[in-house]
């Protein structure tokens, strides 16, 4: 018999698909990986859910688990943990308690990320800066501390003026400072997240499964106010420019010298061809150095014809079998610990540091979750519209964050 696993990301396809040939050695259990690109993924996983047509087994996102556990399109977990147990205190930074609601749980973590910064050595060193100075740098909403410093000197003009010389000219910038990645929604994962969590922000009064969002707190609207006059400086991509370019393209055609991301993409960076990138914890704010922390996990569809061996596949998928392979290949950090600290191993292997997505992860006090509401969807296209303005210097954050706080808590009390 066969299982279908449908995935999103094509990195990881090659490492699944030796956790597959292994687990079909085992069990006689074939596993076909079926993989589609992130928007394709959920809009295929939509019709196929009306159709009865889905994979077995999912690989799942906090964003959209709530929606699919409400629709009852996904099987609970603890009828097979009853019987088959698993220890969900080995997952790294508490991310087992992110897939429970209501007292059924509909995932297992196999992964995790968090966010760091990516930087080109060659702008950094060109700028006079030391790179190991880039492992202790902070920030504050006043004056952006020594991270509003550096990126203001990473920021050169036309006319070979940095940001941080008389001359400088806003309106002509050859490479910013600061890559802009555009989106994000409510949460700014990497764009902003990090700024306003490190001034002592809450996204929401409980999470997961809040029911009030907190974006009317002050300590978020003088994070973005500092992010927005970094924009008008000009040390950072504009919008317009960042949504034709694209991140990757912006980085390596040095339109950009640095920009907060997310640990899944570490090798997208670490093997460009064009340029040499390396990676940097995130600034100390006033509360500390803060990172959402993230990760997906496998879920069994209503519809599986063969639940026992799907829920054999997520055992494995979350376990130091399928882990180490995981590891090995060093694409994402798995969820075990001693497996991330594995891939941490591997990367160094091939003269890559990812420490600064590494330690922060060990550390509780410098971790936050990614926030877990029903109607994700809907909030996030509100809230895409309100940090595009303040993006494009169309209002301030402290007049557009109340309004867009009162119109998502308005959606959050219509469930």
């Amino acid at each position: 018999m066969s299982l279908t696993y449908g995935l999103w990301d094509p990195n990881q396809k090659p490492a699944y698909e030796t956790c597959a040939a292994n687990f079909e050695k085992e069990t006689g259990v074939k596993v076909n990986i079926e993989q589609s690109g992130w928007d394709d993924y959920w809009q295929n996983l939509t019709i196929s859910l009306n159709s009865k047509t889905a994979p077995d087994v999912i690989t799942n996102h906090v964003a959209h688990d709530p929606e699919l556990a409400r629709k009852g399109v996904l099987l609970d977990f603890e009828p097979f943990l009853e019987k088959d147990p698993v220890d969900l205190g080995q997952y790294t930074g508490g991310l087992a308690k992110l897939w429970v609601h209501e007292g059924k749980r509909y995932g297992i973590p196999q992964d995790w990320d968090t966010i760091a910064l990516v930087y080109n050595v060659k702008d950094v060193k060109d700028a006079g800066v030391d790179p190991a100075t880039l492992d202790d740098l902070d920030w504050n909403p006043t004056d952006g501390g020594s991270f509003g410093k550096l990126i203001a000197k990473l920021t050169i003009d036309k006319n070979g003026k940095r940001g941080d010389e008389a001359g400088f000219d806003k309106d002509n910038v050859a490479t910013y400072g600061w890559g802009l990645e555009s989106g994000g929604g409510v949460v700014g994962q990497g764009p902003w997240s990090w700024l306003a969590l490190s001034n002592g922000f809450k996204y929401l009064d409980k999470n997961p499964f809040g029911s009030k969002y907190q974006l009317d707190d002050p300590k978020l609207s003088q994070a973005l106010t500092w992010w927005q006059q970094q924009i008008e400086k000009g040390y950072v991509t504009p919008v317009e420019q960042a949504g034709n370019l694209g991140l990757e393209p912006m980085m390596e055609q040095n339109k950009a010298a640095l920009v907060p991301y997310g640990s899944w993409r570490i090798n997208t960076w670490s093997k460009s061809k064009a340029q040499q990138f390396a990676f940097a914890p995130l600034p100390k704010g006033p509360e500390g150095r803060k990172t959402i922390i993230n990760g997906l996990a496998p879920s069994i569809t209503r519809d599986s014809k063969h639940p026992e061996e799907a829920w054999k596949w997520v055992k494995h998928l979350t376990s130091p079998a399928c882990q180490e392979v995981v590891a090995n290949e060093a694409v994402v950090f798995p969820s075990i610990g001693k497996y991330s600290e594995a891939a941490a191993k591997a990367h160094e292997a091939g003269g890559v540091d990812v420490s600064a997505f590494l330690d922060i992860a060990k550390d509780p006090t410098s971790l936050e979750f990614y926030p877990i509401t029903f109607k994700a969807a809907e909030i996030n296209s509100e809230a895409d519209l309100v940090i595009e303005r303040i993006e494009r210097l169309d209002g301030k954050p402290a007049d557009l964050l109340p309004e867009l706080n009162k119109k998502v808590n308005d959606l959050l009390a219509s469930e």
